[in-house]
């Protein structure tokens, strides 16, 4: 995997006395992780794609969420499951600060300005985290039913993993239902391409905004709270997913939340491939893979523009 290693390598796909067990075992692991890193990814998608506002401090608002679960986990006693929830809203209660306080002051500026701005946010969540949780990694507790793994077969699935995946494919699912098939997608859309024009038609384009703000921030934080059984956490996360999230979202294309479930399945995929056949190499081959994949389509695999 990229960036740390992940807590459950020995919850790997198992297949004893078959030459198809390391193959499916890299399918599976390479899977899982490409749905942790559109976890992470998909809500900058949609507010970069849709809003037209590059906000790097996206993986701080994953940190957000990944202390939440682990200070309610660890301090408090509360069940992993029950976080979760409470993982997303908190990321999301802090995503609607910033857009009301300091985005949207920026959403005509530069980009440059703008990622200016998120980049500074990003160094002080770091400082933050740093100073309230120490700089070493977090330790979580997850329910026994998510340890260890699942028989199917002759192979032997992580249990985690699975459930990493259930949820992946449930939001993304709800997304594209909801961004693409309701009337609030609808003034989303119509208020990022014509503010007046939308305003003039009565919808209200601060709340419109502030609501795909919270719903992104909100994602970000789900993303990091499961990230940690998987790459762990520490006050660095905001800087070392923040390269692989914005790779996910160049290639799947500006607003494509199948595109940034695609991409990020195929870096996933690439990335483990190359770990397991080509370990010499590292993490390079994931970026190799973008190269590659932004020379044949420079707009991302379903972009546009």
């Amino acid at each position: 995997m990229a960036g740390k290693p992940g807590h459950g390598e020995g919850e790997r796909v198992r297949a004893e006395g078959t030459t198809l067990g390391p193959i499916i075992g890299v399918l599976f692991d390479g899977f899982a992780y490409g749905m942790l890193l559109f976890l992470l990814s998909v809500g900058l998608s949609v507010t970069l794609g849709m809003m037209n506002f590059v906000n790097l401090a996206h993986c701080s608002l994953a940190m957000v969420g990944g202390y939440a679960t682990v200070s309610l986990t660890n301090d408090y006693g509360w069940p992993f499951l029950a976080t979760l929830p409470v993982a997303f809203v908190a990321a999301g209660v802090v995503s609607i600060a910033l857009e009301r306080t300091l985005y949207r002051r920026l959403y005509r500026a530069t980009d440059l300005d703008q990622c200016l701005l998120t980049i500074g946010i990003v160094f002080v969540s770091v400082a933050v985290a740093a100073y309230f949780y120490g700089t070493i990694q977090q330790p979580i507790r997850i329910p026994s039913y998510l340890k260890g793994s699942i028989a199917i077969g002759s192979m032997n699935l992580g249990a985690y993993r699975l459930f990493l995946i259930a949820v992946s494919l449930v939001v993304t699912i709800a997304l594209i239902l909801a961004l693409e098939y309701t009337r609030f997608g609808a003034q989303v859309r119509a208020a990022v391409d014509n503010q007046r024009m939308a305003r003039g038609l009565g919808i209200n384009v601060d709340t419109a905004f502030a609501i795909t703000f919270a719903l992104g921030g909100g994602l970000a934080g789900l993303g990091g709270a499961l990230a940690i059984e998987m790459v762990g956490l520490d006050p660095a996360f905001a800087f070392t997913y923040l390269i692989y999230v914005l790779i996910v979202v160049s290639l799947g294309g500006l607003g494509s939340i199948g595109g940034s479930f695609a991409a990020a399945v195929v870096l996933g995929l690439s990335d483990m491939a190359g770990k397991y056949y080509f370990p010499g190499l590292g993490a390079f081959v994931i970026y190799f893979v973008m190269v590659v994949l932004l020379m044949w389509r420079p707009a991302g695999l379903f972009g546009k523009r």
